[in-house]
């Protein structure tokens, strides 16, 4: 009796100890993004987010509206990288996320921060909205758009990286809008 209660807690660890899958790696997730582009002529759309960031939480449910979301689906292969974690929540994220959010220029921005490449790598886009007409302004990211003017930025993103119809556009931009309510 002793032995097999000894064996099933051993079993339990052990399978708890390695069932814990690390996340894959930003350029990891980036590389198979790119791929998976490549194979169905998409663009790449890299989201950054934190389990704990409310904004990031309304993006992916504005992204994953039924009104919206086949638009996404059908231009863009979607990935997220985890970053910003909490301490208690490191184990979350995705090793080279910082650095990548850097590369493509979104370390001064917040979360949820996004671009946009084609399935070679190119940059195409990115949440940055540079102010009209003050070209020494810094750019602020829409991250989740919900003011009209950071949904019309977001939209003429969508529009320049996908097929979408203007009709089809125009059922993006009232989905973000709700945002705001």
């Amino acid at each position: 009796m002793k032995h097999s209660i000894f064996i099933a807690a051993f079993i339990f660890c052990a399978s708890y100890l390695f069932g814990q899958t690390k996340p894959a790696s930003a350029d990891a997730i980036v590389k198979e993004a790119m791929a998976e582009a490549s194979k169905s002529h998409k663009n790449v759309f890299i989201i950054f987010h934190a389990s704990w960031c409310g904004w990031c939480h309304k993006m992916d449910t504005a992204m994953n509206d039924k009104s919206v979301k086949s638009f996404f689906d059908n231009n863009y292969v979607v990935k997220h990288i985890t970053i910003d974690e909490s301490k208690d929540k490191k184990d979350l994220e995705n090793t080279g996320g910082r650095e990548l959010r850097t590369k493509y220029h979104g370390e001064e921005q917040g979360l949820p921060y996004w671009f946009i490449i084609d399935a070679n790598g190119n940059f195409l886009a990115d949440s940055r909205l540079q102010p009209e007409g003050d070209a020494n302004a810094k750019a602020i990211s829409v991250g989740c758009p919900t003011e009209k003017e950071e949904v019309n930025y977001f939209t003429k993103v969508i529009k320049k990286t996908s097929n979408l119809n203007d009709a089809q556009i125009g059922l993006i931009e009232q989905r973000f809008l709700k945002n705001k309510e």
